[in-house]
């Protein structure tokens, strides 16, 4: 009853409450995936050229790249001139955001986030609140088709959980997001434990999280023995999702794993659907490309770097922003009848765990997500654990980092990992990309769970 109660009628109050679009945005979304995939592409084709345009009239930033380059966005007809408009770069984004806001966008009216992103880099960002709303109905969908329905409880397996600190919010946990939480900050028997008895009191439906942390969560239940949690399915982000990671999920909470795939900057990328074969292209929202080295598309099962344009965010525009990860286009059909287009998978980003001496565990996502946006000045950040009690920062620092910056950064390893771990600070210009072109933000060198 109090999931119905939720999906019908704290939903839409909480819509009517925030002036939210969200909920009617989410009908069309459940209406345009039955789309042929050449229809959606047609009306992903028409938002393009219009935020290209708009982003020419009012981005300071983009009316001065596109001068620069002679590109009279008037005369883009084709996906070939579209490639000639310039990459958006991370670091692009870092320095020049005040540039990208539209003009009649004031930034502290504006939507804002802070993200330490799969690279390390501490990036700012911000979006319209209809853009905000959209995306949210994109997840909401994408989470349905993993068994999902609003109102449903759900377990989130996930770093830095909100706090319902005030009333509102209070109000919202308890009849709209109705959740648990396992901290990956921290997972180790007794957190798990606690989550596990959380769980049996509370009975969610549906888990959702960082892959590496759901699949330690699988782990840990199927060595003890523990095969009374059974939600209806669970939702992977955040993370690749390996293939053994997959098989042993599903086998110990006997339901299918949905892959999703998308960042703070630009939402939801892509998701699998109730088919699991290969993921669904956002194509309602965003403008994906796969490009290989030489800068031209890549194939279908064919690795390119993901670039990616938001064809919703009026108020900091995402033009060809290229998000550091590595993908696979697809040119196959997916039996599940929907028009939005494939890509096969994700195979450029990595996560590592890092261990403590009493045997826990620490997910690099969440600390250098925690690390970026609560100190000044680190621009770029990368963690490697060379031994049990020894940890290097790799940290590349922006104007703004200064002593406090450093004894926080400090103190913040310290109350993760024990005053008596030996830390070493490395400053550096930039930190080295793998041979993938990837930046892995957390390497550990003393084995793998």
């Amino acid at each position: 009853m109090m999931a119905a109660l939720s999906r019908r009628l704290f939903y839409p109050l909480w819509d009517l409450w925030d002036e939210s679009i969200r909920l009617k945005e989410l009908r069309r979304l459940e209406k345009t995936q039955w789309l042929t995939e050449s229809q959606l592409r047609d009306t992903q084709w028409e938002k393009l050229i219009k935020i290209v345009r708009y982003a020419h009239a009012y981005s300071p930033y983009y009316r001065k790249r596109f001068i620069e380059r002679s590109i009279d966005v008037a005369q883009i007809v084709s996906q070939e001139q579209f490639r000639n408009l310039p990459v958006l770069t991370k670091e692009d984004v870092q320095n020049r955001a005040d540039q990208i806001i539209c003009d009649g966008y004031a930034k502290e009216k504006l939507v804002s986030a802070k993200t330490g992103g799969s690279t390390g880099k501490a990036l700012k960002l911000y979006f319209d609140k209809q853009c905000e709303e959209m995306r949210n109905a994109a997840t909401i969908r994408s989470d349905r088709w993993a068994g999902w329905e609003l109102g449903m409880k759900r377990a989130g397996i996930w770093g830095n959980p909100p706090v319902a600190d005030t009333i509102k919010k209070k109000i919202r946990d308890g009849l709209h997001d109705r959740m648990i939480f396992l901290d990956t900050m921290n997972i180790n028997p007794e957190t798990i434990l606690q989550f596990v008895n959380s769980w049996r009191r509370y009975q969610p439906r549906v888990i959702y999280g960082h892959s590496h942390s759901i699949y330690m969560l699988a782990k840990y239940l199927e060595d003890r023995g523990i095969i009374d949690l059974r939600p209806r399915g669970v939702i992977s982000t955040s993370m690749m999702l390996l293939p053994h990671e997959r098989e042993v999920i599903e086998n110990v909470f006997l339901c299918r794993v949905t892959n999703r795939y998308g960042c703070e900057e630009v939402g939801l990328i892509a998701c699998e659907c109730e088919e699991h074969n290969g993921m669904h292209l956002n194509a309602d929202h965003l403008y994906v490309e796969f490009i290989r080295e030489d800068g031209m598309p890549a194939k279908p099962g064919e690795e390119g770097k993901i670039v990616v344009t938001d064809l919703l965010n009026q108020g900091m525009p995402l033009i060809r922003y290229r998000v550091e990860d590595v993908g696979v286009p697809s040119n196959r059909r997916c039996p599940c009848g929907r028009g939005l287009p494939l890509m096969e998978r994700v195979s450029g980003r990595v996560a590592d765990f890092l261990k403590k001496e009493d045997g826990s565990q620490v997910a690099g996502v969440s600390l250098v997500e925690r690390t970026v946006t609560a100190i000044k000045g680190i621009g770029q950040m990368q963690i490697v654990q060379e031994k049990i009690d020894q940890l290097v920062l790799n940290v590349v620092r922006m104007d703004e980092y200064d002593a406090v910056s450093e004894r926080a950064l400090l103190s913040e390893f310290a109350s993760v990992f024990g005053k008596e771990v030996t830390i070493q600070l490395n400053y550096m210009d930039n930190i080295k990309q793998e041979s993938s072109g990837k930046y892995r933000f957390s390497i550990c060198k003393i084995g793998i769970v």
